[in-house]
């Protein structure tokens, strides 16, 4: 498997983090990629028409996406638990996946706002409702669901700790912890997972 890669994508690292639970790591190549909201990589955009990461290849050439896919694609490989659970408990990790996902998003629309749009062309407003959708996400996860954080490691855990990842490593002056301890808590023991550490951008 091959897959267009950038470490400071969350969505990327959410599929690094589900190759490592799965133990598919090593079997997946990194391709560079130079994908962006406004200059697409036209590599990427020959395999996937929106010409965003993570796009993967897989062995006969064909091409999946985006980080929903492709997760739920390694959940069907490999030996390790699986991260999709059936039956009943599917819809509350699934649930949880998208309030993370749509939160990022948001996130990835306040980064953009700053360091892509011309200063003078920037909307406080928006850059403000944006947040408002992160901040309200992020409260949802200590009010609703900080028991299955604490207990289940699946899709949706696994995307909150990349949001919360993303917020550190993008806001650094938006401090969610003050307001979120047990949120918090639960954040600073799951990092310690060999999968997150090993994922953490750092650039």
């Amino acid at each position: 498997m091959k897959l267009y890669y950038s470490p400071a994508s969350p969505f990327v690292r959410k599929v690094m983090v589900c190759a490592i639970l799965r133990g598919l790591d090593k079997k997946i190549e990194h391709l560079p990629s130079a994908a962006g909201p406004v200059k697409r990589d036209h590599t990427i955009v020959a395999q996937n028409p929106s010409g965003k990461v993570p796009t993967m290849l897989l062995k006969d050439g064909s091409a999946i996406y985006d980080s929903r896919v492709i997760c739920e694609y390694l959940d069907n490989i490999g030996r390790a638990p699986k991260l999709f659970p059936k039956g009943a408990a599917r819809w509350p990790a699934l649930t949880l996946a998208s309030l993370a996902d749509e939160a990022l998003d948001a996130a990835l629309l306040c980064r953009y706002e700053v360091v892509i749009r011309p200063k003078s062309k920037q909307w406080a407003d928006w850059s403000k409702g944006q947040m408002e959708k992160i901040t309200s996400s992020v409260g949802e996860l200590e009010k609703t669901w900080l028991k299955h954080l604490r207990s289940e490691l699946d899709i949706g855990t696994v995307t909150a700790a990349c949001l919360l990842g993303y917020l550190d490593f993008r806001f650094s002056d938006y401090d969610w912890r003050k307001s979120h301890p047990k949120l918090a808590a639960w954040f600073k023991t799951f990092s310690k997972r060999p999968a997150m550490a090993k994922t953490t951008p750092h650039v």
